[in-house]
């Protein structure tokens, strides 16, 4: 991978990237902006709902290893793609791996706020395997 193109990266890497308390448990959480969790949530609102999640890992074979968190909403036509500097973010892949669940939130979170949306994986290995990749490529 040249410079130009680790700078390019580097440029994409999100940085909402935090965790939510669940019941005593530490879940991955990424932070959007207020106007665009209002969008997910006026789109799926009341309606049974499911989120495909696909985790692209990218690794240059020098250490580098960024992580291309993919979500596509079964209705409204929503895709919302995050880039993940898995070196700076290791504990988010860990934690991930280990509830298999993961929260999309805004900025502003607060009591009676309707600014979080839980993920629940379907399939927890997925997030097992590719924690994996991760840790080799590191």
């Amino acid at each position: 991978m040249s410079n130009d193109e680790m700078q390019k990266l580097l440029e994409r890497v999100h940085q909402g990237i935090t965790f939510f308390d669940y019941n005593g448990s530490k879940v991955p959480c990424i932070i959007l902006s207020e106007q665009r969790i209002e969008e997910i949530m006026r789109s799926v609102r009341e309606k049974p709902i499911s989120v495909d999640t696909n985790l692209n890992i990218l690794q240059d074979g020098l250490g580098h290893v960024f992580v291309e968190v993919v979500f596509t909403f079964s209705l409204g036509g929503t895709t919302e793609t995050i880039l993940v500097n898995a070196n700076k973010s290791m504990g988010f892949f860990e934690s991930l791996a280990k509830t298999s669940m993961l929260v999309l939130s805004s900025p502003n979170l607060g009591p009676g706020k309707e600014n979080i949306f839980m993920i629940q994986l379907p399939k927890p290995e997925k997030a097992v395997n590719a924690l994996e990749i991760i840790k080799k490529g590191l």
